[in-house]
């Protein structure tokens, strides 16, 4: 005969109410039995995703575009989706120049600047560093992500780095390129 036990856990209560939210209501403490049930998996694996997420974004030589940035523009990307930006922003400033470095986002008519590295160093300094980054953004239709880097005359900044498109536009994520699921 199968016994049935009262669970008072508000662990377990919460964790319940966060995956169904249709169930917060219930107000009936859990309940344990020596009989056993079929579980249901609500894990990203169970939800069609083979992988964790950190593993999902890994990165792979055909899933990265790299840029090297040095005195222009250049357009990143410009497909619609989510994107992961990361690297590094080099930088030598001489005399009293003050490089600069940026990140925008761009539909054509407006442009945002989401990332700006000014380097001020006194004019009797010379100083040559390095300032990480990594960020991710979403590109709408028709709007695209750029890097800018100036042209002083005795300093400069470099943008040097890579995209991956981590998931559509939709939300839906992007395996690493090559990967397979068994």
């Amino acid at each position: 005969m199968a016994q049935i036990t009262n669970v008072t856990s508000e662990a377990l209560q919460a964790k319940i109410r966060q995956l169904l939210p249709s169930q917060q209501g219930f107000g009936e403490d859990l309940q344990a039995s020596n009989v056993i049930f079929p579980v249901i998996d609500l894990t990203e694996t169970a939800s069609g995703s083979s992988l964790r997420l950190d593993l999902q974004t890994a990165l792979t030589l055909n899933s990265i575009t790299s840029f090297n940035i040095n005195q222009t523009t250049a357009t990143l990307v410009n497909t619609t989706g989510f994107y992961r930006v990361y690297g590094a922003c080099t930088w030598f400033n001489n005399a009293s120049d003050n490089p600069e470095a940026d990140f925008s986002l761009t539909d054509g008519t407006t442009t945002k600047q989401i990332w700006q590295m000014t380097v001020a160093i006194p004019s009797s300094n010379a100083s040559t560093n390095a300032f990480l980054y990594d960020f991710i953004v979403y590109l709408n239709a028709g709007e695209s992500l750029t890097g800018t880097t100036d042209s002083a005359s005795t300093g400069y900044c470099r943008l040097a780095g890579n995209t991956r498109q981590i998931a559509d536009i939709s939300g839906n994520l992007i395996n690493p390129a090559g990967y397979t699921s068994e």
